[in-house]
């Protein structure tokens, strides 16, 4: 199997002998056509025989070399090739028209194949090869062009200049198209990279992405962690098709991705409707901020899912769907873990535990967090003590708060309503009320009041 660069060398030797066998037939044809056939010049016939031996017997020795010593050999060949013209520029009497067009070539040449430093190189190459052709061959000058002599030099330089023209114009077609598959290459890799990133924490894929797997190596961090479920899901997957449950529980988790992303935590993974949410893990922005974002986060995810239900509700789910969070602060080992064959980014510790323990303990639609949580949350979020509780595989109780809002957004403040009783259920978020609902909104209350009000209840 001939890999890549084995056949861009192939193709780069053929070339260059393409090429120096036109430049041999060229100098070749005018030695012949300046040669009096009656009385032979054997260093004309010696010349035209070296001509064809060296236009192939290079292509035959550079061919067998190995792909790294065929550049090097190219380009002394490329020296020998303006040397011989040198010689032949000599032979021939520096006949005006043929020297300006192998002139013209051997510039050509070099500029288009090495630039400057190629045009200083073979211009040196032709200079010697003239130099050394003088201590042999005392030229006669001809300013006055012989007409056979020019007309063989001019058709074996047109043909070269065609030749080459061809040559440049298949380059450039076949680079356009290699241009075009590169471009296609990189959509479709830029797509199958994104589809891959949503496989991946983004701490994972930014690292791989950017070469900085070491960054991902186990490391001790104190970080929050936070999980949540949805109560009951196991009885619900039972009542439901399995397309509408399936329906269901992915606008749920999109859902909450969605204000993960907004409060900058990393999605650690889903278990079934289970979420485990990593806060401080990569960009962490100090253990007090990203506590707090984290118990935000929650806050909102509580609220999403009230607006959640009534969509549900809607749709013909009669039971609510009630979710619980846990979060706990401290110390954790953060990193990938597995074989050499796969690797897990997650985090392993007993605060991890002791977050998925507290879930487990929160009633329906609550959020429990530690007293590690709470002493670094307590001045933004008002909390209920709930004392202390038993925790499995924790010898020592558990204490633990029940986070009822930000204080910001309650007393006077206070932005979020919610309430629920048999025949009565209230959601009211008033920073996503939008300012052309309000007359609707205050209407409706008005209404249900007045109803209410007016009913008598036995």
């Amino acid at each position: 199997m001939i890999t890549a660069d084995e056949q861009k060398h192939t193709d780069s030797t053929l070339q260059q002998y393409y090429f120096r066998t036109l430049m041999c037939f060229a100098t070749g044809g005018t030695l012949a056509a300046m040669m009096d056939w009656k009385d032979i010049n054997w260093i004309y016939v010696a010349a035209i025989i070296f001509l064809l031996l060296y236009a192939y017997g290079s292509f035959a020795y550079t061919r067998r070399q190995e792909p790294e010593q065929q550049q090097k050999t190219q380009r002394w060949l490329a020296y020998a090739d303006a040397a011989i013209v040198g010689v032949i520029l000599n032979l021939i009497n520096f006949s005006l028209l043929p020297c300006i067009l192998f002139f013209a070539m051997i510039q050509f040449n070099a500029l288009l194949n090495g630039g400057l430093r190629r045009w200083l190189e073979d211009n040196t190459a032709l200079a010697c090869g003239v130099g050394l052709s003088l201590l042999v061959h005392k030229p006669q000058l001809i300013f006055n062009s012989n007409f056979e002599i020019s007309a063989v030099s001019l058709i074996g330089i047109l043909t070269y200049f065609l030749a080459y023209a061809a040559y440049m114009h298949q380059r450039f077609h076949r680079l356009k198209l290699n241009n075009a598959k590169l471009v296609n290459e990189q959509k479709w890799h830029k797509i199958r990279a994104y589809k891959l990133s949503r496989y991946l924490a983004p701490a994972v894929w930014q690292a791989v992405n950017q070469g900085r797997d070491e960054t991902l190596q186990a490391e001790r961090k104190k970080i929050t962690v936070f999980f949540s479920d949805i109560k009951d899901f196991s009885q619900l997957s039972e009542e439901m098709e399995a397309e509408a449950l399936t329906e269901l529980l992915n606008q749920y988790l999109t859902e909450m991705t969605k204000i993960v992303a907004h409060f900058g935590g990393t999605i650690d993974k889903f278990m079934g409707d289970a979420v485990m949410v990593l806060f401080g893990d990569s960009a962490s922005k100090g253990v007090k901020d990203d506590c707090l974002r984290c118990v935000q986060m929650a806050i909102a995810m509580k609220k999403r899912m009230k607006s959640l239900q009534q969509e549900w509700w809607n749709q013909g789910i009669k039971k609510p769907l009630q979710i619980r969070m846990g979060i706990n602060t401290g110390y954790c080992t953060v990193g990938t873990f597995g074989t050499s064959s796969h690797l897990d980014y997650t985090v392993l510790g007993t605060h991890v535990n002791l977050a998925s323990r507290l879930e487990s303990a929160a009633d329906p639609d609550e959020i429990l967090i530690s007293h590690e949580t709470w002493s670094l949350v307590k001045d933004s979020v008002l909390c209920r003590d709930k004392g202390e509780i038993t925790v499995k595989g924790f010898s020592a109780p558990v204490k633990v708060y029940q986070v009822a809002g930000l204080r910001k957004d309650l007393g006077r403040n206070q932005t979020y309503f919610e309430d629920r009783a048999e025949g009565f259920s209230m959601y009211l978020d008033l920073d996503k009320v939008k300012n052309y609902d309000k007359d609707r909104v205050i209407t409706a209350l008005k209404k249900a009041a007045e109803k209410l009000d007016d009913k008598v209840i036995v």
